[in-house]
């Protein structure tokens, strides 16, 4: 948000330290002299709000993390000024334009909430990855879930193309084991994790993505239980409409389109898509629709924000679940709702009570074979309601930032198989069929915390604890405490190291799936985990490099299993202790930044190792997820300029599964032209042609090409 002011702006300059500070009122009082008019606004000292950072507590990255002090330079021999606390570090937004013609402005210290209570980056015990607009705009990506495959500690197993079904996992959990918000939303299904990834939300609509790698039981609930995946929609400063469609390879088409109102204080935006494709293998053809509504008003002692989104899609299930089944069908349905208020009782950030409710629906139609109805076929029906609340505050006072706060979560499943068989007078009709919902589970999750942090210099210590207790388990609060330690000796190192607990209930389909292929089990055990974490990150001018290591250790971890050689269902069951430990290296050089005017604007590279130490008493030949970690994983992103606003992307994936399966390498590119109100591109992926599986015997489609544009137009 620019200052209003009458004044010509040249340049705009932040200033950070208390030095910066005293230069800046330096210049605020020699210039606001002149005119006697503006003297009271740039004295009042009054924080700034920039909009493309939200205070809003649903992300995790947020808003500026001290008070900013912004003056416009008049003077028009001045063209550049500069304070020696500004800092000239890479972040993770852009402060002028959000296309990759335009140089970006960029912002270090904004608040990240590793922790119950706010942090500023440099602050924070924790290391958030967040994959930026700018990493948006610039991938071969057709989806989230491509997107999520270039960040390092994330396991991405895709079943259909354009990520229909994808499975997604961090440091060598599985994909029940971590929690998926949408704008700090949890929208996790407690069906099954499978379906985690329907958002109703486009790669258009979406502003970052923030990975929290690790137990994160006090910061986001008992079911981030190995890490938490936060997708942020991205605002739009003005009033606008967005239009953008591609097509290509398979059949594949699909269009979106976005309209933003901005009024005074209320901002409001509309978009939705569809896209089809015939999923290049067989089986895999899919229909996809979406629909999503935000808005927010913001003010001095509030700011309000709410949402609502439907996603719908059908899809050819090939060998999604069985490989003795090729011609499985699969259509979900998703509802989801949510407001939220963050009250500052004072004006400003001393204190500030967030309430949040929330629902969301997931219906969910599966065939065994394709087009054979009834039970007896193995067709079955799941309606899966979520009901939440929460009142959440922070204070920051003498002693450090205090965050206190509660959250209660009802989860309840109408199914032709899961839950509790009902007496026939409760059987509720399925509609559009003659079938009828005819098993009910319910159970209701209640949270309490409590957080403190403290913060001396560079060093941060930030301590708390979760009580929950659940009503699907014996209905005992259970404690989850944790630790997070921070030291920064400088402004470019930064070392970090925590300890965290968490445990996750099993999902309705580990307790009550019963078919030809798969046996669930009610008597199944939580899930408890133990997390440690460390390293360190380095920051310079153009270069950013993490480091980091962790050791999980996992008990009555829940598996999908063959017990025997000779079975023929796999099985839900507790396969005992697993501990996975590991590492991983990310490094990013801003070539623009080392080498101005270089050919190569930027490059990525990434690595990841996780080695696993399972002990059990129970048999287990065969895992089906638990087991199948991704043991290496090497990333490679290369972006240059080819001419003009024409400019390539690059990028490289390399793994190895563990449980047989074959590594393999991914090369992907995109070639893209940038002008600041259209964009157009061309995208390969899988250029090499490589015909390789992720997930059981669910072969990826070979080489795939698409074309496309997108174009803003003001209103």
């Amino acid at each position: 948000m620019q200052a209003q002011s009458a004044i010509p702006s040249l340049h705009t300059v932040i200033f950070s330290d208390r030095m910066a500070s005293r230069k800046a009122l330096f210049f605020i009082n020699y210039f606001t002299s002149i005119k006697s008019m503006y003297r009271q606004r740039f004295n009042s000292m009054q924080a700034l709000r920039f909009k493309h950072f939200t205070r809003r507590s649903y992300a995790l990255f947020s808003c500026i993390g001290r008070e900013v002090f912004i003056c416009t330079l008049s003077v028009a021999t001045l063209t550049y000024a500069k304070a020696d606390g500004v800092s000239t570090k890479p972040v993770h937004q852009t402060a002028a334009a959000d296309t990759l013609g335009h140089e970006e402005v960029k912002l270090d210290e904004v608040l990240v909430t590793g922790s119950r209570a706010p942090l500023t980056a440099l602050q924070s015990a924790k290391i958030v990855s967040v994959i930026t607009r700018d990493d948006i705009q610039r991938a071969e990506a057709a989806s989230v879930n491509d997107l999520l495959k270039l960040a390092t500690g994330v396991d991405v197993r895709q079943r259909g193309g354009f990520g229909v079904q994808t499975d997604i996992s961090i440091n060598g959990g599985t994909f029940d084991q971590i929690t998926i918000l949408l704008n700090g939303v949890n929208i996790s299904s407690p069906q099954t994790g499978h379906n985690a990834a329907d958002f109703p939300v486009s790669l258009s609509d979406i502003e970052r993505i923030e990975v929290l790698e690790g137990a994160s039981a006090r910061v986001f609930g008992s079911s981030a239980f190995n890490g938490a995946i936060n997708i942020v929609t991205r605002p739009d400063r003005e009033s606008c409409v967005r239009l953008s469609a591609e097509g290509g390879s398979f059949g594949s088409f699909g269009g979106d389109f976005g309209v933003s109102l901005l009024t005074g204080s209320v901002s409001q935006k509309l978009s939705g898509g569809y896209t089809q494709s015939d999923g290049g293998t067989k089986n895999s053809d899919f229909k996809r629709r979406r629909a999503y509504y935000t808005g927010s008003y913001t003010s001095r002692y509030a700011d309000l924000v709410w949402q609502a989104g439907l996603s719908s899609q059908d899809y050819g299930a090939s060998t999604f679940y069985s490989a003795k089944f090729d011609n499985q069908w699969e259509a979900t349905r998703r509802i989801i709702t949510s407001a939220q208020a963050d009250i500052k009782p004072f004006g400003d950030e001393r204190l500030v009570i967030t309430p949040q409710a929330y629902w969301h629906r997931d219906v969910d139609h599966y065939q065994l074979t394709r087009g054979k109805e009834g039970a007896k076929n193995g067709e079955n029906y799941h309606r899966t309601d979520v009901y939440g609340a929460s009142l959440n505050a922070h204070a920051t006072w003498l002693l450090g930032k205090t965050a206190v706060g509660m959250d209660i979560r009802k989860e309840h499943i109408l199914s032709t198989a899961y839950g509790d068989l009902l007496p026939e007078n409760e059987w509720k009709d399925i509609h559009g069929t003659d079938r009828r919902y005819d098993h009910r589970g319910d159970r209701t999750n209640t949270s309490l915390f409590l957080e403190h942090n403290v913060i001396l210099g560079g060093f941060t210590l930030s301590a708390g604890v979760l009580a929950n207790r659940n009503t699907g388990l014996d209905g005992d609060f259970r404690f989850y405490p944790g630790v997070d330690l921070s030291y920064r000796p400088n402004e470019m190192w930064k070392f970090y190291a925590s300890w965290n607990k968490a445990l996750r209930v099993p999902t309705y389909t580990d307790l009550y799936t019963s078919n030809s292929v798969q046996q669930g089990d009610t008597g199944l055990r939580p899930e408890r985990t133990s997390t440690f974490k460390a390293g360190t990150r380095f920051r310079t001018r153009g270069v950013e490099a993490v480091v980091s290591g962790f050791y999980s250790k996992g008990s009555d971890i829940i598996d999908w299993v063959y017990e025997t050689e000779e079975s023929r269902k796999y099985h839900a069951m507790n396969i005992g202790k697993l501990d996975n430990m590991g590492y991983s290296v990310d490094a990013t050089l801003n070539m623009t930044e080392l080498l101005p005017g270089s050919f190569v604007t930027r490059i990525k590279a990434g690595y990841a190792r996780i080695h696993q130490r399972h002990t059990t008493e129970q048999p287990v030949y065969r895992s089906l997820y638990a087991l199948e970690y991704l043991r290496h994983k090497a990333t490679f992103q290369l972006d240059h300029r080819i001419w003009s606003r024409l400019s390539a992307s690059w990028a490289v994936r390399w793994q190895e599964r563990m449980n047989h399966y074959e590594p393999y390498t991914k090369v992907d590119c995109k070639l893209q032209w940038t002008a600041p109100t259209y964009s157009l591109y061309v995208k390969a992926d899988n250029i090499t042609n490589h015909r390789y599986y992720d997930l059981g015997g669910v072969r990826q489609p070979g080489l795939w090409i698409m074309a496309g544009g997108s174009v803003k137009i003001g209103l």
